[in-house]
């Protein structure tokens, strides 16, 4: 399996509009895309930095995975995102390597991207997120 690039980095936040204003103000940087993901139970805002994403998210509901934790944690850093060539292979490595993951199967993310994520346990507590763009 090969890591293309660090797709993203996900921050979570409970005020997708003062983040969005912080950035602003802080950096002068903008989102190059903004929607809402149903299936993710999240707002989302792309800011591009070089050849990377900070991927700002706000829960649409408290019971939603990043709304839960937000309550568990605070604001922060919520995930990392790594882009791969092709998800199924990388599952498929992840898989015969006895990696925990949470998505056995890819799923479609912001973008149209085809997602998958990995357990925190599996490495250094940090949750991983596998993207392949469309």
């Amino acid at each position: 399996m090969l890591l293309i690039n660090i797709d993203h980095v996900g921050i979570a936040v409970h005020d997708l509009e003062a983040a969005l204003a912080e950035y602003d103000r802080q950096y002068r940087v903008h989102p190059m895309h903004r929607e809402v993901v149903e299936s993710q139970g999240v707002e989302e805002a792309m800011i591009a930095v070089g050849g990377s994403h900070i991927q700002l998210l706000a829960p649409l509901a408290e019971d939603s995975p990043v709304g839960k934790f937000l309550e568990k944690r605070g604001e922060g850093l919520h995930h990392i995102a790594y882009a791969v060539a092709d998800i199924e292979a990388a599952l498929a490595h992840l898989r015969t390597e006895g990696v925990r993951l949470i998505d056995e199967e890819p799923r479609i993310g912001g973008g149209g991207a085809r997602i998958a994520f990995v357990h925190p346990k599996s490495l250094a507590g940090t949750l991983i997120e596998l993207v392949e763009s469309p």
